[in-house]
């Protein structure tokens, strides 16, 4: 099972979440962090996925962001959901837009 890591902007648009999964390949289930519900679970209910909410403070990730360190306790949203919704990361994050950066995501495998 493919679980996709998501991290995005606030308000970022189902448009712009529905390009980024299908650009990632896609996924089984998606994981991001609580505050990001609001955002995502519209990307959950079109695809028919299941969301899972995780805390990702502390979870070491391949990649690092200062500026998301210092807000999340954790170098990528993206990288660390994957992780803790129990995966093994199989493809550090990736940035899709538009607008720039707006989202990021991470694949992580479960057996």
């Amino acid at each position: 099972m493919r679980i996709a890591g998501i991290g995005c902007r606030p308000g970022t648009t189902l448009p712009a979440l529905l390009a980024a999964l299908d650009a990632a390949g896609g996924a089984d289930a998606l994981a991001t962090i609580h505050v990001r519900e609001a955002d995502l679970r519209p990307l959950a209910r079109a695809r028919a996925l299941p969301l899972h909410l995780v805390d990702v403070t502390g979870i070491a990730t391949p990649t690092r962001s200062p500026r998301i360190l210092r807000a999340f306790g954790t170098g990528s949203v993206a990288e660390a959901a994957a992780i803790a919704a129990g995966g093994r990361l199989i493809h550090p994050r990736r940035t899709f837009g538009p607008p720039a950066n707006a989202v990021t995501i991470a694949i992580a495998e479960v057996p």
